[in-house]
């Protein structure tokens, strides 16, 4: 009997982060997948406001728009793009849910609300921390457990939260500063264990994290040895090979010692890894993409070489995520790059270059194995068409989204994954490397201007940036036709110096009809090899 699990834990989002010493330019990084299988994926927009005195902020919960209720509204907000704002302050996410009695649904903060808002009032990492946990503190906390990755152009933040269920408003939380020459991630479970409870230059925590732990019975021993992660988000089969798991193969890319840590990932060592890692060489921007496409490839777990990877090898495992058969729970793997992303960004801060100019939203919609990573600077004063709200949504398509025109090229993609990845791949690359080539040229332009005038300098930034998605997009529409006409019926049309044949009198050339690889008519063979079996017949 086949049964489908009843588990709907999807778990979402994956955040990869890197300190300024650890990167090849001196830069911050962070990344952020926004994995949901109902998030449209377009470019928010903020602009920078004053308010006046008794101004309110209604909150809607991100998830939903359920409206929550209203805070009194900042005199000053800064302009915010994304998840990052004018200031060089970038924020992202991942759920772990934790003790699911501690979600307090009388709380007016939900956990993208957090975000946005505190986006919109911080000018530095710690200056976020502060506004998010005094936010929680005073109007309580709508979600379940986050980790907030929060980064400016000088640190690295890594901030863990839980509600405290019905009737006791606020959050219970903890903040790691991940030293300069560290990377770290986090992807549906709370990775913080012990930390240091006297340096608050590298450590912040709420008062009650510890005490709170012990009247519900979560922590019995000393203060010295409290795990977070422990007490409010303990490890289970699904924390383990679909959470951590996306952690591992990150440190295992960039960290030779991560290789001994898969037998935890596994639930064979009960040693958790370390929150932080001190990777083997420096990471660019474009690593950073690369690995927000990850499906495992080259390790134990790549979903590439099984029977479900079909005669495509396809990394790609529709849901659900558990499933159930003669009685036997089974799992698919759950890797950092999947289908349901509504968008997904590297953000980049740099303290060696003004605010306007240094923070730069590297901005994608969709699966990052095939989106486009585009320049988005923070400063920059729209939007453009093609990621503007509005434009298209989640149950209506739009041919200028460029939500929906990389949906329609990786659902095409995803059916022939082995044959179409040969061309997409070549077509992000020339568009990813043309943007990072160009980076140096157009921000020292932009310095430029700002010597001189400031709104100058901006509005050159803004079209940048709204020109480099325009051209990203209209290429991946372009894309998508040449993938039709290409693969059409389940053949490939033949190609000469960049354009498909004809035969010698000007008609259609006969096309390619490529087969699978041997293993996978084995295994058909295995399973219905008599039937199938091609025989004489008899007289």
């Amino acid at each position: 009997m086949f049964v489908l699990s009843m588990n709907n834990t999807a778990f979402p989002c994956t955040n990869l982060l890197v300190g300024k010493a650890a990167s090849t330019d001196g830069s911050t990084m962070v990344t952020y997948s926004a994995d949901s299988y109902s998030l449209f994926g377009e470019l928010y927009h903020w602009p920078a406001a004053i308010y006046p005195a008794g101004a309110m902020l209604a909150v809607y919960e991100w998830d939903t728009g359920k409206y929550l209720g209203d805070i009194p509204q900042a005199a000053r907000t800064y302009n915010v793009i994304g998840n990052m704002n004018e200031r060089q302050v970038c924020i992202g996410e991942t759920t772990f849910t934790g003790r699911e009695e501690l979600i307090d649904t009388t709380g007016i903060i939900d956990y993208g609300s957090l975000i946005y808002i505190a986006l919109q009032r911080s000018a530095s990492a710690r200056e976020a921390i502060d506004v998010m946990t005094s936010l929680v503190a005073e109007y309580g906390y709508y979600s379940s457990g986050e980790s907030f990755s929060v980064v400016d152009k000088n640190e690295v933040w890594i901030l863990e939260m839980i509600g405290k269920g019905p009737g006791r408003k606020g959050a219970v939380w903890v903040a790691v500063k991940i030293p300069d020459d560290c990377i770290a991630a986090h992807a549906n479970q709370s990775r913080i264990h012990q930390f240091p409870l006297n340096d608050p230059a590298n450590c912040l925590y709420s008062p009650d994290v510890i005490t709170f732990a012990r009247e519900k019975g979560y922590y019995q021993g000393k203060d010295a040895d409290f795990s977070f992660a422990k007490a409010y988000n303990p490890l289970d089969f699904g924390g383990l090979r679909y959470c951590e798991a996306r952690v591992w193969a990150y440190y295992n890319r960039y960290c030779t010692q991560a290789a001994g840590w898969l037998e935890y990932v596994l639930g064979h060592d009960p040693n958790p890894m370390p929150l932080y890692v001190k990777p083997d060489r420096k990471i660019s921007v474009k690593d950073l993409m690369e690995m927000m496409r990850d499906h495992y490839e080259g390790t134990p777990l790549d979903p590439t070489r099984d029977v479900g990877a079909g005669q495509f090898h396809s990394p790609y495992r529709f849901s659900p995520l558990e499933w159930q058969l003669d009685s036997v729970k089974y799992c698919f793997e759950r890797p950092i790059s999947t289908q349901q992303t509504g968008f997904t960004f590297v953000g980049q801060m740099r303290n060696s270059l003004p605010d306007p100019i240094g923070g730069l939203f590297w901005f994608g919609v969709d699966d990052a194995r095939f989106t486009v990573y585009t320049p988005m600077y923070a400063s920059m004063l729209q939007t453009p068409e093609c990621y503007r709200k509005g434009n298209g949504d989640f149950n209506h398509f739009s041919w200028t989204s460029a939500f929906w025109i990389h949906n329609w090229v990786a659902n095409m993609a995803y059916a022939r994954y082995n044959q179409m990845i040969l061309d997409t791949k070549p077509v992000q690359d020339k568009l990813e490397n043309g943007f990072l080539t160009m980076q140096p040229l157009m921000e020292q332009k932009a310095c430029d201007l700002l010597d001189d005038d400031r709104n100058e300098a901006l509005a050159f930034l803004t079209d940048y940036s709204i020109a480099q998605a325009q051209h990203a997009c209209a290429t991946w529409k372009s894309l998508g036709e040449y993938l039709i006409v290409k693969y059409m019926d389940g053949v490939v049309k033949k190609e000469k110096d960049g354009q498909f044949e004809y035969n010698p009198y000007g008609g259609t050339m006969y096309p390619n009809r490529p087969r699978p690889d041997a293993e996978y008519y084995r295994r058909i063979v295995n399973e219905k090899g008599d039937w199938l079996k091609v025989q004489e017949v008899k007289e």
